[in-house]
């Protein structure tokens, strides 16, 4: 199969044409970011437990959304087409019995039956047994036990919020409060779900899989001897804890973009405001309830809580995209952008990284519109290959070169010992922390992984970083050293070893490493082999679970297929048969909008516990893998001069 490069003319220029009009009017562009039931439940129900005046509408509009993602298996997956997952389906038929759904009626029989078919409420994950503590479901003792004490720990202790990931430790300083203080729901509809609570309920949970057995019975033990003597701690102790954790918060509370601008930190630092005694209209219980509101989705006849938002990101990736295009109108869209994204990088605040870091200058950028005190490593990355590609393609000017040498700074000093970079901190690699009882999602860390890795050694790599360098040796071999043998590369943040493997091949290529090296060669036989019949790629996060053993078919989808695209690209194959299907393929699937459509979640938020759907990525990614396929074809360029 062959192509003239010409032929993809109309489809770029559709596609271009269409995310064009989808900028917003300062620069911007940010995309709907959906996750599963979980979190619209919980804002239903966060409203339910501060006894906030009824919005019937907007209730019955989340209704309609539960309701129509609900799984044929009767409950609510994480992901769409997923396995049953309890905590997402308590929570979710906690919600809809709240607003009104009848409990006889047929998606609730079939939801409360799958409940009790899998074991009942103490089945679900912690986060659902402390909010069904918060109503009185369960009894606090059905939860693992974390004193609020914990926040006036030295650094050096072995169980410190510092040794965690910023989202742990968003989440839990509110969340040690709540603990502490263990005020009631106010439920003023006295809506209860006690027909989920059966005899298994006063069992023991089950352990988590990827918990190690031996330190699981030391902290089981420790959370039994903390639970005796906690009743008998220091007051004054207790008092001084709980108010260092307001400080905490209110130090973070990050304005209108909320504590970490997360939803569950936001909503524990609601909660925390409430327990605490702060009326509704204090300015800091205030603003933190408004930040919730603004992650909500409202359409004509349906509603959803997004997780968070995810602006920077989107118009950093969309830049890449259009300026790969070439298209004359692009030019000025993409300027916007640029000028849009450049004030947002962080100067000021040294963040929680700088625990690890305290000498290193901020310059970071964040994933959401403002989230200063936790910037990230590839929002950063991306960001500063965009306006460094900018000056380049565009003869621009020189208004970025500050802020890329800011960002390049930053980056650098953010690397951790291992070669590789994490999302947001250094080192953060105490992996025993994952067996503590609260830690059953087992992403209590940000360790170093292959995919952001691969974004900052693409980012060095394209502002002229020596491939021979201390920093850039140490990040290779540690990019190699995480290849898996079939020749595949996780994808912590996107789904999955796809998406780590398209990473790890444009850095490996804008590090000078050879399509014929081993390390690329067998990242590309693994692409060809797992191609599927219709010319695509597909994958889905069932390739997250503990005993995953090999690819596994998926259907293909828009997204994944330019990730496999790109990255047979960037490995030098613009002629290899597999990704003229895949070209087709994408041309066959772009709709009458010009662009694609997308149900797949192809995002991750914490493996096996969390996905996310990116609705922007089936709209820019595609259209970037057509654009950089022409380009090459013209110029018969075997190596992309880029990072991404």
């Amino acid at each position: 199969m062959t192509f003239d490069p010409d032929d993809l003319a109309p489809a770029i220029s559709r596609a271009t044409r269409a995310l064009i009009e989808q900028q917003r009017g300062d620069g911007h562009w940010v995309f709907e970011l959906e996750a599963d039931a979980t979190i619209p439940s919980e804002y239903v129900l966060l409203r339910h437990y501060l006894g906030e005046p009824d919005d019937l509408e907007l209730e019955r509009r989340i209704g309609v959304y539960l309701r129509r993602i609900q799984g044929e298996h009767g409950g609510w997956p994480l992901f769409h087409g997923g396995a049953f997952d309890i905590s997402a389906t308590v929570k979710a038929y906690f919600c809809l019995k709240m607003i009104g759904d009848d409990p006889h009626a047929a998606h609730m029989v079939r939801a409360r039956a799958a409940i009790v078919a899998r074991g009942g409420l103490l089945r679900a994950n912690v986060f659902t047994r402390i909010l069904l503590a918060q109503f009185g479901e369960l009894s606090w003792n059905d939860v693992p036990t974390i004193p609020v004490e914990l926040i006036l720990l030295p650094r050096w202790f072995p169980i410190h919020l510092s040794r965690m990931s910023y989202w742990a430790r968003t989440v839990m300083v509110p969340l040690l409060v709540l603990a502490a203080l263990k005020v009631r729901a106010r439920n003023p509809r006295g809506v209860r779900i006690s027909e989920l609570l059966l005899p298994s309920d006063r069992l023991p949970p089950k352990p988590p899989t990827h918990q190690k057995r031996s330190w699981a019975m030391f902290f089981n033990g420790l959370d039994r001897v903390l639970k005796v003597v906690e009743p008998f701690w220091p007051r004054t102790l207790r008092q001084r804890a709980i108010d260092r954790c307001r400080s905490f918060v209110t130090e973070r509370l990050n304005g209108e973009d909320g504590l970490g601008a997360i939803y569950p930190a936001m909503a524990n630092a609601v909660m925390m405001y409430d327990a605490l005694g702060d009326p509704p209209d204090h300015p800091e219980r205030a603003i933190a309830r408004r930040a919730l509101d603004k992650l909500l989705v409202v359409r004509a006849d349906e509603a959803y809580c997004q997780p968070c938002v995810s602006p920077v990101w989107d118009t950093a990736l969309v830049a890449h995209t259009l300026m790969e295009t070439g298209d004359k109108n692009a030019v000025a869209a993409v300027r916007r952008a640029l000028d849009w994204l450049a004030p947002l990088q962080e100067r000021e605040v040294k963040g929680d990284w700088a625990g690890r870091r305290p000498l290193l200058r901020p310059g970071g950028w964040a994933f959401q519109y403002r989230n200063a005190h936790y910037p990230d490593l590839d929002d950063t990355a991306v960001v500063v290959m965009a306006m460094d590609r900018a000056r380049r393609d565009f003869a621009a000017d020189h208004a970025y070169d500050d802020a890329i040498d800011r960002g390049i700074e930053w980056t650098a000093g953010m690397q951790s010992a291992n070669g590789g970079w994490a999302a947001f901190d250094v080192d953060n690699t105490d992996l025993y922390l994952n067996n503590i009882p609260f830690a059953d999602h087992g992403a209590l860390l940000d360790p170093p992984t292959a995919d952001v890795s691969a974004r900052c050694i693409g980012m060095l790599a394209q502002l002229g970083e020596p491939a021979d360098s201390a920093r850039m040796k140490a990040a290779i071999g540690y990019l190699e050293r995480e290849q898996m043998a079939d020749g595949s590369w996780f994808g912590r943040w996107g789904v999955n070893y796809i998406y780590g493997t398209w990473s790890a091949l444009c850095a490996l290529n804008a590090a000078g490493v050879p399509p014929t090296a081993s390390v690329v060669a067998k990242a590309v036989d693994w692409l060809v082999a797992i191609q599927n019949a219709d010319g695509g790629w597909g994958e889905d996060c069932d390739s997250y679970k503990l005993d995953y053993r090999g690819y596994e078919p998926a259907p293909s989808n828009a997204s994944q297929t330019a990730w496999a695209l790109l990255g047979l690209m960037a490995a030098g194959h613009v002629d290899h048969p597999a990704t003229a299907r895949g070209i087709a393929y994408l041309q066959k699937m772009q709709d009458e909008s010009g662009l694609w459509a997308q149900d797949a979640y192809t995002g991750g938020g914490f493996p096996r516990v969390f996905y996310l759907r990116y609705h922007g990525y089936p709209k820019f990614f595609p259209l970037w893998a057509l654009a950089r396929y022409r380009n090459l074809k013209r110029t018969n360029t075997r190596r992309v001069a880029h990072g991404m």
